[in-house]
This record gives structure tokens, C-alpha cells and sequence, in this order.
């Protein structure tokens, strides 16, 4: 199978509500505070909003320094992207869905790419697979324990 598809699905729960994780998912630069990323910012605002569609943000993890850019949102619900650069990877793109239950919300981070080299598949789907299950548990839980309606980074309040 050359340059297979992988399709990857991590699903977790927060007690918090779909627009306190929404506003963290859309704010790059909240991502060092629930995510294994080191740095997180705004390389391009998008066409309506900064944070919107189109929008590029820069995220550092280690040596990586990786873009990817916002191709779909929905308030609340859904915040969706393709990676640009940074991973040997193509076609990657990922939606995280915000499904609200009577605790709180169901998040389920899909992602799929195929790998830019042949036989590495396996190496990316298991790195991204922990990315992706290490940034929904700590979006969850950050969330959760982040006071609402301030800054998500204003842990004072």
C-alpha cells in the first residue's frame, strides 16, 4: 500500500461546556497550557476574524515547528485544520468535534494523513495518535478547571 490513508480518532469527556473548549481550540496561543506544545501563536489571520477560517498559527513542540491552518468552524461545535508544514506528512487534516451531554462535553479529535515517506505510516500514526490523545485530555481538563467567561490563560480569577 503506497502512501496509505491513516484514519485516527482519540474521544474524551470535560465538564466543561462546548464554548469554554471552543475558545480554547481557537486561540492558538492557549495550546502551551493544555497541549504538548511548547509555543503557540498567529502566523496569518483569517478573512473575517483573526482566529477564523484561513487563519495560520504557528506551533512549536521540541524541534518541530509546525503550521497549520483553521478550514472550518462551526461556534462551538467543530473546529477543524490541515497541517502545512512541520511533519513528513500529507493530505492531514483534523476536526474536533464538541458534542455537549448532560456532564458537560463529549470531544472526539479525528485526524487522517498519508505519510510523505513509505513505511513511516506506522511511526506518525503512533506519534500523532499520543499528540492528539495528550491535547484532548489536557483540553478537557484545563477547561474544566479554567474560571469561565476570562481569559483562558488567567488562572487568578
Amino acid at each position: 500500500m503506497y502512501h496509505m490513508v491513516h484514519q485516527l480518532s482519540v474521544t474524551t469527556h470535560s465538564t466543561a461546556i462546548p464554548d469554554a473548549l471552543y475558545a480554547l481550540l481557537k486561540d492558538p496561543t492557549t495550546r502551551p497550557a493544555w497541549s504538548p506544545m511548547d509555543a503557540g501563536a498567529l502566523h496569518a489571520p483569517g478573512a473575517d476574524e483573526p482566529y477564523g477560517v484561513g487563519s495560520i498559527r504557528a506551533l512549536t513542540r521540541g524541534r518541530i515547528h509546525g503550521r497549520d491552518q483553521v478550514v472550518e468552524l462551526v461556534p462551538d461545535a467543530r473546529f477543524s485544520y490541515i497541517h502545512l508544514t512541520g511533519l513528513p506528512v500529507r493530505d492531514y487534516r483534523a476536526d474536533v468535534d464538541l458534542t455537549p451531554d448532560s456532564g458537560g462535553t463529549q470531544i472526539t479529535w479525528r485526524a487522517s494523513f498519508r505519510p510523505k515517506y513509505v513505511g513511516t505510516g506506522w511511526f506518525w500514526r503512533l506519534g500523532i495518535t499520543r499528540m492528539l490523545r495528550q491535547s484532548a485530555t489536557g483540553l478537557a481538563q484545563y477547561a474544566a478547571s479554567a474560571p469561565l467567561r476570562t481569559s483562558p490563560l488567567d488562572k487568578s480569577s
